[in-house]
Formats: C-alpha cells, structure tokens, sequence
C-alpha cells in the first residue's frame, strides 16, 4: 500500500509506484471519482492515443489516394 501526505496547500505528491500504475506523469490529469461508499477512484484522464484502435471500422471499399485526388480536382472545378 502506498501513502501520500497532504501539504497545507492541498497538494501530494504521488508515490512512484502509483503513477506507474496510473501511466501518469508531470502534467498530466487525474479524475478522483467519489464511489457509493464515500471512497474515492482514481483515474488518469489522458490515454494513450493507440488505445482508441479499433473504434473506428474499416471502410468497406478503400479509396487510392489517386481517387481522392481526382475527385477534389473534379469538385474544384465546378466551383
């Protein structure tokens, strides 16, 4: 278990074995989430950007970067 003290400023510093766990570091945010119990959850509010893999489907026809090209000349054109 670790421990942090409270200064008089209302700040702690947390252990390193915590931010380790948390994957935190200078600068970044925590969540503290007050549970039914009184207790609290801490969370990190930054991710990893990898971990939004996936969310997204893959499209079901893929598109050259030719296509693309050609259709924003096409559409340039008719403005």
């Amino acid at each position: 278990m670790s421990k942090a003290r409270l200064t008089s400023k209302g700040q702690i510093t947390l252990p390193a074995d915590v931010r380790g766990a948390l994957r935190v570091a200078a600068g970044d945010t925590l969540i503290f989430e007050k549970t039914a119990d009184d207790a609290f959850l801490v969370r990190a509010a930054s991710a990893d950007i990898r971990r939004l893999k996936g969310i997204v489907p893959a499209p079901a026809n893929s598109v050259t970067l030719e296509a693309m090209e050609a259709a924003i000349r096409n559409r340039a054109c008719r403005t």
